[in-house]
């Protein structure tokens, strides 16, 4: 049920901002997507983990923009959470292959304990246009490397999602 709430959270905020964005007439130049994010968490043993996944980009071209992502995974008693920017690059298309690295910070809790660290995420992925204003992000996967507690972490992530473009 919380999931659900996380999801329900994420998904509005999504629409929020891509009205807002809609609104300031920004044309085609910004995508927002919200959605669902498993993560192969790469602990001793590996945890899975599910969650939400929300980002936004700005595109300067039709094939080059600036990304931000941020994610939060659950499971086991425990979270991680991203925080991470870079550039994504596209082929624009009604089947549009993407690819990105993204860098910059996670954080990791569970009970009594908690740390935060470096990380990135190499990726790469495929949206499909179901309107001029929608697409459905059928899958994005992604390396996101981190370190927490001194011991490096290789962790899987995987996302499908709703974008908006405006």
């Amino acid at each position: 049920m919380a999931m659900l709430r996380r999801l329900s959270f994420v998904l509005g905020l999504a629409l929020f901002l891509s009205c807002a964005a809609q609104a300031q007439g920004l044309g085609d130049k910004v995508e927002v997507s919200g959605g669902y994010s498993y993560m192969k968490f790469g602990s001793s043993p590996s945890t899975n983990m599910n969650g939400w996944d929300l980002s936004g980009q700005y595109k300067f071209s039709d094939w080059f923009g600036a990304m931000a992502d941020f994610s939060g995974n659950y499971g086991s008693g425990a979270s991680v959470h991203t925080f991470l920017f870079g550039p994504q690059v596209s082929w624009p298309a009604r089947v549009s292959p993407f690819a990105h690295v993204l860098l910059g910070g996670a954080h990791f809790s569970t009970t009594g304990a908690g740390d935060s660290s470096f990380s990135a995420a190499i990726g790469a992925g495929i949206d499909a246009k179901v309107n001029d204003r929608v697409s459905w992000r059928i899958i994005e996967g992604d390396y996101v490397p981190t370190r927490f507690f001194g011991a490096t972490q290789n962790n899987a992530r995987v996302i499908t999602a709703v974008v908006f473009h405006f």
